[in-house]
């Protein structure tokens, strides 16, 4: 069913201290969102399990921790490799769990393998200081040492990169991880593993869980007093409960939580732009993104030509099986997703939206959508104020560029923002007042390994990506030297 060039990469058990392992608490049946195939009976873990990884993760850190960074950057660099060597693999299993078009998977395969040359680079270029000295009988230094075992639990929707995003910083540094995937795409996870321990990355490195029970094995990675810090990427709902459990060992935490992204399009705006970039960041991996533009604000007076191109837009989007030429949207995760989108629609249209293209299941069942335009949206809906995580472009109106930003800032969250004009002195004004981690003028795409990715408020703590993105991954020591004759 996967037609898989390397069938080893095929793989159903724990990966734990350099061994494939089964799970003490039976199995997970992982299907297809497109059609509903069993596609793997993988293991399944409990929290003995995952202190067991823990416990081999703590061990090989005494090790790795020590080996030169650029050693570490040579067995990287090899994952690296190797990981391109392997992409229409990695993407063809991607595709087949997690459901979004082939394309798209081998676009987020490269875009993972990326994180992992960049740190392979980067680890290379972390340095302490030479403070000047106070007193003559003394010397002042930083030095900059690996903070020690990671736990990480990563989502669904990019299987792939979630975890090279984590998991570089944290091995090129000199840690060793913890990961937790999700019990629904754990297919992905496992096939990297298999690529790192052929690029030579060694024994409890590099350790993955699969389990079902989430809240045993986040227990264990919040709370085990031999994991130093743990970085989440998921909900802002479980995020809190999450960071909450850090606290009892004071842990150091990453969290990359939910976004409520607006989309700005003022007056002056180059209209074809912004609905090309409009429907890139709406309509990628089925609007099942944490940046996913959420809000969309277009300025009254270009409203109802921004809405007649972007409604033709939408209607070229070819909905199918993500292994078909041409697919551009693939099915939601899961039943429980599509209920959402029905929900949030079913309450527009109560309090007065307009439905101008989809609104309803496509014909080809399953986890399908159709992709979805509404008009006359308002502020008491509710798809004005969660994250919608579906097929859907929900338009509202405005008049001022102190109104859009206004309405814009307000919500709990902050990751991403996107606007447009052509307005130079507009451009440095909103970019500066939008209370958003990342704003993207003029553009929809913003995602590179060499920047950080983190938001304020609500969604997240630190940043991943970029010089940010292997900080938090050392501890700053400062040593001050006594006895030195002057």
């Amino acid at each position: 069913m996967l037609n898989l060039q390397d069938p080893t990469l095929f793989r159903t058990e724990n990966y734990i201290d350099g061994k494939w392992i089964a799970g003490s608490a039976g199995h997970i049946i992982v299907t297809n969102p497109a059609n509903g195939d069993v596609i793997a009976k993988t293991t399944n873990s409990n929290a003995a399990d995952a202190t067991v990884a823990v416990e081999a993760a703590a061990v090989a850190f005494k090790s790795w921790s020590r080996t030169p960074a650029k050693e570490r950057a040579k067995v990287m660099r090899k994952w690296y490799e190797l990981i391109l060597e392997n992409t229409e693999d990695l993407a063809r299993l991607m595709t087949t769990e997690q459901g979004k078009p082939l394309t798209e998977a081998i676009g987020e395969v490269n875009y993972g393998a990326a994180f992992i040359e960049f740190y392979a680079e980067e680890c290379k270029r972390v340095m302490g200081a030479t403070i000047p000295t106070v007193a003559n009988d003394r010397r002042l230094q930083t030095y900059k040492q690996a903070i020690g075992v990671v736990g990480c639990i990563t989502p669904w929707n990019f299987p792939n990169a979630m975890i090279t995003r984590k998991a570089a910083p944290a091995i090129a540094a000199g840690c060793t991880v913890v990961i937790k995937p999700d019990a629904g795409t754990p297919l992905s996870a496992l096939a990297l593993c298999e690529l790192a321990e052929r690029a030579g990355i060694p024994a409890g490195v590099l350790n993955v869980v699969i389990s079902s029970h989430s809240q045993a094995i986040g227990e264990v990675l919040t709370q085990h007093k031999k994991i130093s810090k743990f970085t989440f990427t998921g909900s802002t709902a479980v995020g809190k409960i999450l960071m909450a459990q850090c606290a009892s060992t004071v842990k150091k935490i990453s969290l990359e939580l939910g976004g409520n992204a607006p989309y700005i399009v003022f007056d002056d705006a180059d209209i074809g732009e912004a609905v090309t970039h409009c429907v890139a960041t709406k309509f990628r991996n089925c609007g099942q993104t944490c940046v996913c533009t959420n809000r969309i604000f277009v300025q009254s007076s270009i409203a109802e030509e921004f809405t007649k191109r972007l409604k033709e837009a939408i209607a070229e989007l070819k909905v199918a099986d993500g292994f078909t030429d041409g697919a551009m949207i693939g099915p939601l995760i899961n039943s429980a997703a599509v209920e959402k989108i029905d929900g949030l629609i079913a309450d527009a249209t109560q309090k007065g939206a307009e439905v101008l293209l989809g609104g309803g299941r496509h014909e080809l069942g399953q986890g399908f959508y159709q992709p979805t335009l509404l008009a006359n949206i308002s502020q008491d809906m509710r798809i004005a104020n969660e994250e919608i995580f579906g097929p859907v472009a929900a338009i509202q109106t405005f008049e001022t560029e102190s109104e859009v930003i206004e309405r814009a800032n307000d919500t709990v969250y902050g990751l991403a923002a996107y606007f447009f004009t052509r307005d130079i002195g507009r451009v440095m004004r909103v970019s500066e007042e939008l209370e958003y981690g990342i704003v993207c003028s003029n553009s929809g795409v913003f995602s590179t390994e060499v920047a950080p990715f983190g938001g304020w408020k609500q969604s997240g703590i630190g940043s991943e990506g970029g010089q940010e993105g292997i900080a938090d991954f050392y501890e700053t020591k400062f040593h001050s030297m006594g006895g030195i004759d002057s």
